[in-house]
């Protein structure tokens, strides 16, 4: 593999921005400097005058082609993550979720496989459905030999992966005592249930009611729920898909007596709004998601829990449907439309242009909650999320000055609707790089099938502080 001289860029860090070259060679940054010389004549030369050098952005949180209501989602791990790279994205960190009674270890394996045909790096949560000894031996193993320190629970979905609070107990339990990190899905099942129930009792079946089974007060009450939790078994918390300005507010108090709180959010809470549950029927089931959009008041406490740090992350729980054919099947049940949405490809020209250009969040901080964060709470720093000697030359060159309207007819996500469908967006990435590769150009993804590689993870021993 021949030398890559990337030249006249402004690279920007999560703690420093300055002009400079970068030079890479067998997949590594191997210098950083100003007019850093070609080694041999072979040597490519990429010429960034004008354009930003960020880290390639880690998405904590997708799910590829999952199962979900009698359905999979309709990104598999080869569109998805051609969508994530051509988005800026090059590493995704998704799920692996056992089927309640299997080892969690074969339900790795069985996801290693699918995943085996992605195009950039990629690692996994491992889900606990389930609670027995068994499991907790197993959780060490994924901890010590699979590279997986970080485990997911849910708050809701009691019916298939929910758990009851004495086995949350027992999972933040053991995670604690192997270092590792427990991530949660918050909201009140039981209430969901019984709201649900209540809607459809009373005629209101309709998308739209969705939200209205899942209010703010479900949020915060798991919020404080696991918090309660992992105070009491010293258990690190990252706190998943954080919608609600009491869910910030309670996250924030944690933060402040010194807990191993973490949290994260996704661009649809911080662009969308309840609102659009007014469209109709058909039209509003392709905003499905949980939990749900929020009325507008939210949005404002979510960027400012991303400018104070309260907030650490955003990803995208990208977990698209088509709207035809799966979230229009049943319009009469809201508790029947596949939730989930897309935006692997959008979150990073999405947080430039509503958060860095309208000033919600600086360029430095843009790097750190798309890139340089996930990175270092689930363990890949600074092999990954950051420009140094040394690191995964994953690279994004970006234009600033780009402009261009999201559209379904256009993005590279396999999905028929975009909830962002004609906003228009500042910046965007020119060129991607991955391992040393160049991977996207020209609007074109040329990364083959198969090329990503699975992360083993280390432990990471953080707190909120250390991030900003």
């Amino acid at each position: 593999m021949a030398f890559l001289l990337i030249k006249n860029g402004q690279i920007v860090t999560d703690s420093d921005s300055f002009q400079g070259d970068i030079l890479i060679d067998d997949g590594k940054i191997q210098a950083i400097g100003r007019e850093l010389e070609k080694p041999d004549l072979k040597t490519q030369v990429l010429d960034a005058s004008g354009l930003l050098i960020f880290p390639g952005g880690i998405d904590p949180h997708v799910h590829m082609e999952l199962p979900v209501a009698g359905t999979v989602s309709s990104d598999d791990f080869e569109s998805g993550t051609r969508a994530a790279l051509a988005g800026g994205t090059t590493t995704i960190i998704d799920f692996v979720t056992p089927e309640r009674g299997q080892p969690l270890l074969e339900a790795l394996q069985g996801r290693k496989e699918l995943a085996g045909k992605s195009v950039c790096d990629y690692g996994f949560h491992m889900s606990l459905t389930a609670w027995n000894e068994t499991i907790r031996r197993e959780m060490e193993t994924c901890v010590r030999e699979e590279g997986i320190p970080s485990f997911k629970v849910y708050l809701a979905y009691k019916e298939t992966v929910g758990l009851e609070d004495r086995d949350l107990i027992a999972v933040m339990d053991t995670a604690a005592r192997l270092g590792a990190l427990v991530t949660a899905h918050c909201e009140h099942g039981d209430l969901v249930t019984y709201l649900s129930k209540k809607l459809l009792a009373a005629g209101r079946t309709e998308p739209r009611s969705h939200a209205l089974s899942r209010p703010p007060e479900v949020e915060r009450e798991a919020v404080v729920r696991a918090l309660t939790f992992a105070k009491l078994t010293g258990a690190q918390l990252y706190i998943v898909h954080v919608s609600t300005k009491e869910a910030v507010r309670e996250i924030a108090r944690a933060q402040a007596k010194g807990r191993p709180v973490f949290a994260e959010t996704c661009p649809h809470y911080l662009l969308l709004d309840a609102r659009e549950y007014d469209r109709s029927p058909a039209a509003a089931a392709a905003y499905i998601m949980s939990p749900p959009l929020r009325p507008p008041e939210h949005k404002a406490a979510l960027w400012d829990a991303l400018k104070n740090g309260t907030l650490q992350t955003v990803g995208t729980d990208h977990c698209p449907f088509n709207l035809k054919g799966q979230k229009d099947r049943d319009l009469s049940d809201f508790t029947k439309i596949p939730n989930g949405v897309a935006g692997v490809e959008n979150r990073l020209e999405l947080l430039f242009t509503a958060g860095v250009l309208r000033k919600h969040i600086s360029l430095r901080q843009f790097v750190r909650v798309t890139s340089a964060n996930p990175a270092k709470i689930f363990g890949l720093f600074p092999r990954k999320g950051s420009v140094s000697v040394g690191a995964d030359a994953d690279l994004v060159l970006w234009n600033p000055a780009a402009q261009e309207i999201i559209s379904a007819e256009t993005q590279k996500q396999r999905c028929d609707t975009t909830i962002y469908e004609g906003f228009k967006i500042r910046g965007k990435p020119e060129t991607v790089i991955a391992k040393g590769h160049i991977v996207f150009e020209k609007g074109e993804v040329t990364a083959e099938r198969g090329a990503g590689r699975y992360l083993y993870r280390q432990k990471t021993n953080l707190l909120p502080s250390d991030l900003n």
